[in-house]
């Protein structure tokens, strides 16, 4: 009786029913010259398995940390194991098609808010989010109530089931772990401009659940919505190519809406027009300089940019005031996550900028209720101690 070939297959193909059949049939026969029945003989295999998969994270542990290092098992089981070993008992990623359990937490995830921050990857524009706010949403009250209507998505009960629930992403290639990257690194070009916020990552090798760690949506979710986007997209430009045919009510309102927003846009224009011209009016003389909604032109919402109606035009004193203000909370906030005390030297900084601020605020409005001549005062009144900001800093 000749010996059956073993099947071939591809990481992530499903197998064809006559493959199934195929495979069932070697492994009676390997289970029958052993001896064994099928059952015995599979779980010899995986037992076997299990004794290759040991070994190869006994000599990666060793490869990382240098060396093999002898502990004893019950003080392994104390402590749980070195993080190393942790991060080795990881399973490892193989494409494939996601598991119905995975495509449920990401369904689950995607609407929740997450607080996603655009990046690029792979020059593509993708979101990105921390696993602490994705581990907070699997234990939140929503996800139980999701639960009792969706049975797939595994049950969380604390801390452990929450990161095995979101491991089921990586897994499945929904969800992978990156970091942050220099895409001109190593380049004998300048230094580019980076548009802030916007970060360019990789995929990193450990798909740890750290609070702190950052993952990029690779499941783009359902495609409905892009499809009825196309469809009214494809009706939209057929219809504006029929326009001639339209009926007379129907093209006399298209040319009233766009006188309307002929007139909108007209109007914007005007309005940057006297903004400047008043801006100069006033840098010559109030200085600094008056603006009118000084978020016009800023990257904000439409009706953000109307917010505030006026300001007054920042100095290099007012921006390093702010600057110091940024750096004290920042300080802080690194204090507080480490449990230490802040800095002295920066919450005195801090401190004195904050009071600055009131001082400064207090000169302005005292300026615009006696006119030009206090409001110079208060500015210089303001930058002089703003220097004395920029001294502590220094220190």
């Amino acid at each position: 009786m000749a010996t059956p070939q073993p099947i071939q297959l591809q990481p992530g193909q499903q197998p064809t029913p006559q493959q199934i059949q195929a495979i069932q049939q070697q492994i009676a026969a390997e289970a029958a010259k052993q001896g064994l029945t099928v059952q015995q003989y599979i779980e010899q295999m995986k037992a076997q398995a299990a004794r290759q998969q040991a070994m190869m994270q006994q000599q990666r542990q060793q490869q990382g940390q240098g060396g093999p290092q002898q502990q004893g098992p019950q003080q392994q089981q104390g402590q749980g194991g070195p993080p190393q070993q942790r991060q080795m008992q990881q399973q490892p990623l193989q494409p494939g098609p996601p598991k119905p359990e995975a495509l449920a937490v990401a369904n689950f995830l995607k609407n929740q808010p997450l607080k996603t921050r655009t990046c690029l990857f792979q020059e593509k524009r993708k979101d990105m989010f921390k696993v602490k706010r994705a581990i907070r949403a699997l234990q939140s009250p929503a996800y139980a109530k999701a639960r009792k209507k969706n049975p797939l998505l595994p049950e969380v009960n604390d801390r452990p089931s929450a990161e095995n629930t979101f491991k089921l992403l990586p897994l499945s290639l929904l969800a992978l772990r990156v970091s942050k990257i220099d895409p001109h690194e190593g380049h004998d070009h300048g230094k580019k401009k980076r548009v802030k916020g916007l970060w360019n990552v990789k995929i990193e090798q450990q798909q740890d659940a750290d609070d702190m760690s950052h993952y990029v949506w690779l499941y783009e979710g359902s495609q409905w919505r892009q499809y009825l986007m196309a469809a009214g997209a494809l009706v939209a430009i057929m219809a504006v190519v029929m326009f001639p045919l339209w009926p007379y009510y129907l093209r006399l309102g298209a040319w009233y809406i766009s006188v309307g927003c002929l007139g909108i846009l007209g109007a914007f224009f005007g309005l940057a027009i006297v903004r400047l011209i008043l801006f100069i009016i006033t840098m010559f003389a109030a200085p600094p300089g008056f603006w009118l909604f000084p978020n016009l032109f800023e990257d904000v919402g439409f009706f953000d940019s109307f917010k505030p109606t006026w300001a007054w035009q920042e100095t290099a004193e007012d921006k390093q005031r702010i600057k110091a203000q940024k750096k004290a909370k920042r300080e802080e906030r690194k204090a507080r996550r480490e449990g230490r005390a802040p800095n002295n030297g920066d919450a005195k900084a801090g401190q004195e900028a904050k009071e600055e601020t009131n001082v400064g605020k207090a000169v302005e409005g005292e300026a615009r209720a006696s006119g030009a001549e206090v409001e110079k005062g208060g500015q210089s009144q303001a930058r002089n101690m703003n220097a004395r900001v920029e001294e502590v800093e220094d220190e």
